[in-house]
């Protein structure tokens, strides 16, 4: 008991003016009454600062809708063609083409992509009705 409270005098002392210490500022350091003046006001500007209208390049849009069309026209030709080598695989990578290119004018659209299994049909069937609800045509 003696030893615990020995130490406990005997260190006291040294806790306290660490603590001090640690409130006096160095040169290089700003007050802290500025740092959290500082934080304060930069929550109230978030909270005033408002999102800029987010604005897509025309040209990359039109880039999409042309790329999307010539992939859709690959995919039909290749389903239409019984002869083609190795037609099943062809078919696969082109709708995973497809699906790439689908998610890539959602992002474009503001349209939400929902997480799915590569060549979901019915998520590529969602994301083609949201798209052309919005004006797009391919």
């Amino acid at each position: 008991m003696t030893w615990a409270l020995l130490l406990l005098v005997a260190t006291t002392p040294a806790l306290l003016l660490c603590a001090a210490w640690a409130l006096i500022p160095s040169p290089d350091d700003p007050p802290r009454w500025q740092l959290a003046l500082a934080r304060g006001l930069e929550r109230v500007a978030d909270r005033l600062r408002r999102e800029p209208p987010r604005t897509c390049d025309p040209f990359a849009t039109l880039r999409v809708q042309e790329r999307l069309g010539v992939v859709a026209a690959h995919v039909r030709e290749l389903e239409g063609d019984v002869h083609a080598f190795a037609r099943a695989e062809r078919i696969i990578s082109s709708q995973l083409a497809y699906d790439q290119l689908l998610a890539e004018a959602c992002r474009l659209a503001e349209v939400e992509v929902r997480p799915a299994a590569k060549g979901d049909p019915h998520e590529r069937f969602r994301e083609e009705v949201e798209l052309t609800a919005r004006g797009w045509s391919w």
